[in-house]
């Protein structure tokens, strides 16, 4: 797997997620990850500095590639079990690189307009690089959603509005918690700080929905994704 998480808006929290769906892979299926950060803010490369100065936490290969990174994703998809790859904020000749070769992608969206406003533009860039890579599955994720019940169906027509631009969306979100940032900043994760939270089950959800996404590919090669969506208890 190659696992892309990127979009066009920065700040809706996928370092966090790139992040934790390493770990995920690396402690939960004790597999060989490799974490590749794309993001010139090097969050990603700053976490998992701090993460290797503790020796007890399980170990998560990282390194930095920007450009033309298609061959050197493939390198590392030979070598590693999981390739979860960091990307910018932005549309760039590196994230469409990635989504080149990506086998599924993952876009965190928080339920705001400012973000929705990128829809369009999100679905023109996944429409052009399934052309090249017709197998990609991709999902939108909501992120960073507000707790509060009376906020729900704010989170319900955020979903609504991916879904008119063809887009699927996992039924998993994440809330809005401290336990993301305060983990993020000791290079650990919501898995590691509190592995029977509520953040711990949000990031398990969300790889469970990710892991069953499946493309649908026509006889003309197009591909169509779908989502099997699992529920983890």
């Amino acid at each position: 797997m190659i696992l892309l998480v990127g979009g066009e808006k920065g700040g809706s929290g996928k370092s966090c997620l790139a992040q934790n769906i390493a770990v995920y892979f690396a402690k939960e299926q004790k597999a060989n990850v490799m974490l590749v950060d794309c993001d010139p803010q090097k969050t990603s490369s700053d976490w998992i500095q701090s993460r290797h100065n503790l020796p007890e936490l399980e170990w998560i290969s990282c390194v930095q590639l920007f450009g033309k990174v298609r061959y050197e994703l493939l390198g590392f998809e030979r070598n590693y079990d999981y390739v979860i790859i960091d990307c910018g904020g932005k549309d760039s000749t590196t994230l469409r690189s990635a989504l080149s070769v990506a086998t599924h992608v993952l876009i965190p969206m928080r339920p705001k307009r400012r973000d929705l406003k990128t829809l369009d533009h999100v679905e023109e860039l996944i429409s052009t690089c399934k052309m090249i890579n017709p197998k990609m599955c991709e999902a939108v994720v909501m992120t960073q959603c507000p707790s509060l019940p009376s906020q729900a169906t704010r989170i319900l027509d955020a979903k609504d509005v991916c879904k008119s631009y063809g887009l699927p969306v996992l039924n998993a979100v994440t809330y809005a918690r401290n336990v993301y940032d305060d983990s993020e900043e000791m290079g650990s994760s919501v898995l590691e700080q509190e592995p029977e939270g509520k953040a711990s089950d949000e990031i398990k959800q969300i790889v469970c929905e990710v892991m069953n996404l499946k493309a649908e590919v026509d006889d003309y090669g197009h591909g169509r994704p779908e989502a099997n969506l699992l529920q983890v208890g």
